[in-house]
Formats: structure tokens, C-alpha cells, sequence
């Protein structure tokens, strides 16, 4: 994988992983009305983790030399809960994390 590419699995990683937490935080709060810490601290964390995921999308798109197709479908699996991840793992099976697509 190019340094690119981990870049962007990382990025990826974190936008899913703050996704997540914040998923858990909105059922604390509104769901189960226990408490707001949850969306008090993944709310910022993925809103930076999410703004993060943009801009390391458009780095790897002109880095790896993706098609126009690959950088849409990835700026659109950043909008649905906790897509980046399969998205990565898809984009790393047809080498596009390479820069090297199959």
C-alpha cells in the first residue's frame, strides 16, 4: 500500500471509529436520555475526523491518480454511518490504495 493509500485507510478508520462513537452517543442521549457526554465529545471528534476524511479523499484521488468515479464514491461514503470502513476494504481488494488499480 502507498503512503497515500494508508493515509487514507487511516483517515477512513477514524471518520468510522468517531461515526461509531457518536451513534452511541446520540442513543445515550436521546435514547435512552441517560447523558450528553457522548455526542459532547465524539460530536467535535467527528466533525474534525469527518473534515479530515475530505481532504485526504482529494489528496489520494490526485496522489493515486483514482478515476472520477472512486473520489464520488468516497466523498458519498463519508455522509451514511460507518461506510469509510468497507469502502477502505474494498478500495485496498481492487488496489486502488496502491495506486496500482487492478
Amino acid at each position: 500500500m502507498s503512503p497515500a493509500g494508508k493515509l487514507f485507510a487511516t483517515a477512513a478508520m477514524i471518520e468510522g471509529v468517531t461515526w461509531a462513537g457518536l451513534l452511541i452517543g446520540m442513543l445515550l442521549k436521546r435514547g435512552l436520555e441517560i447523558t450528553d457526554l457522548g455526542v459532547r465529545i465524539f460530536g467535535p471528534l467527528h466533525g474534525a475526523a469527518f473534515l479530515f476524511y475530505v481532504v485526504v479523499t482529494l489528496y489520494a484521488w490526485g496522489k493515486l491518480r483514482w478515476p472520477l468515479w472512486a473520489m464520488g464514491v468516497a466523498l458519498v461514503a463519508a455522509v451514511p454511518p460507518l461506510v469509510t470502513v468497507p469502502l477502505e476494504m474494498w478500495f485496498r481488494r481492487i488496489g486502488l490504495l496502491s495506486g496500482r488499480p487492478s
